[in-house]
């Protein structure tokens, strides 16, 4: 009997949904490897359709997509084009997630609502779905949602890395925008040297989306440059509403660094009228030239998604991949 030889070497395959095609291009050039021809479209009735033109039999398939608006649309393409794959015979599928849909609706705030980030969770798992790779999700706990390995990413190294070349330490303070972000704040005000920390008192009523009202600075920021940390910028509003507190509190300048900019109308507006000097977030979103606005920096996750890939792909740790970040 003949012996016959199988190749056993796994096969990294690269896939993206049509929501936000400069990050993956900016992904796949990082990995060195092209991305997946696909065929992808729209119907009249606003169904979605998906097919992979080449082989996916026996490979290690990566599927990014972004959820800007129509949020639902983008959610829907990319569990199809999981659930391809699986069919395809693929050996391994992760859903990369920059921006974790519906993140923000994590536990139930009155009866009769939804756990609308957990139904996600399983939505991947049932279109076949392996394993998760997002970044800095709103609530930790969202990573237990999910039956599998989640790769929960961070973009502080990202954001604070550029806020060191581009501001002094010397007169820095941290700021967390209300009492639930402090934890985080904390260790952002470690990474800078054990800067002073300060939070914003703010108010919050659960029936009406979008609408906060703050109320006051809880700490020492007069004379200071005072860095605004949050996960996500939606409509602007907690955020220009702490930087005129700030302000009146006699900080020098305030700068805002954010992971996902959603920026929903009236952001922009919001943001470029509220006397900051400058927000930072990264590409976790595309962020189109109508929302975009004079002292808006945008820098790349491609680099950390990327190492992220190659690392789960080598069976390595992407725990080395936080530098001292948890």
């Amino acid at each position: 009997m003949t012996a016959q030889w199988i190749d056993n070497r796994k096969s990294l395959m690269f896939f993206s949904g049509r929501s936000h095609p400069e990050l993956a291009e900016e992904v796949a050039k990082e990995l060195k490897v092209p991305i997946g021809t696909q065929v992808a479209r729209s119907f009249a009735n606003g169904e979605s359709y998906v097919r992979f033109e080449d082989s996916v039999r026996g490979s290690d398939a990566f599927v990014l997509q972004s959820f800007p608006a129509p949020l639902n649309e983008w959610l829907m393409e990319q569990l199809l084009m999981i659930d391809a794959l699986k069919r395809g015979s693929a050996k391994r599928i992760t859903a990369i997630l920059p921006f974790y849909p519906y993140a923000r609706q994590d536990k139930k705030h009155r009866g009769r609502e939804p756990i609308s980030a957990r139904l996600v969770a399983d939505l991947f798992k049932t279109a076949g779905a392996d394993r998760i790779i997002t970044v800095d999700l709103h609530a930790d706990q969202v990573q237990g949602f999910f039956n599998g390995p989640v790769d929960h990413m961070h973009a502080r190294g990202t954001l604070s890395e550029y806020i060191k070349q581009n501001y002094s330490l010397d007169d820095l303070a941290v700021v967390s925008p209300d009492a639930g972000r402090v934890r985080v704040a904390e260790k952002w005000a470690d990474g800078f040297g054990g800067k002073p920390l300060a939070f914003i008192h703010k108010t919050r009523d659960p029936l009406v989306p979008n609408q906060v009202t703050s109320n006051t600075v809880v700490g020492d920021v007069a004379g200071r440059t005072c860095v605004v940390l949050d996960d996500m910028i939606d409509t602007g509003g907690t955020i220009a509403g702490a930087v005129r507190l700030l302000h009146e509190s006699g900080a020098k300048e305030v700068v805002v660094a954010a992971t996902h900019g959603i920026f929903s109308a009236p952001a922009a507006e919001r943001l470029s009228s509220c006397g900051v000097k400058e927000v930072i977030v990264t590409n976790t979103l595309p962020i189109p030239a109508e929302k975009r606005f004079p002292g808006l920096t945008v820098l790349s996750i491609a680099p950390l998604l990327a190492r992220t890939i190659q690392e789960v792909f080598e069976n390595g740790s992407v725990t080395s991949l936080f530098d001292g970040i948890a």
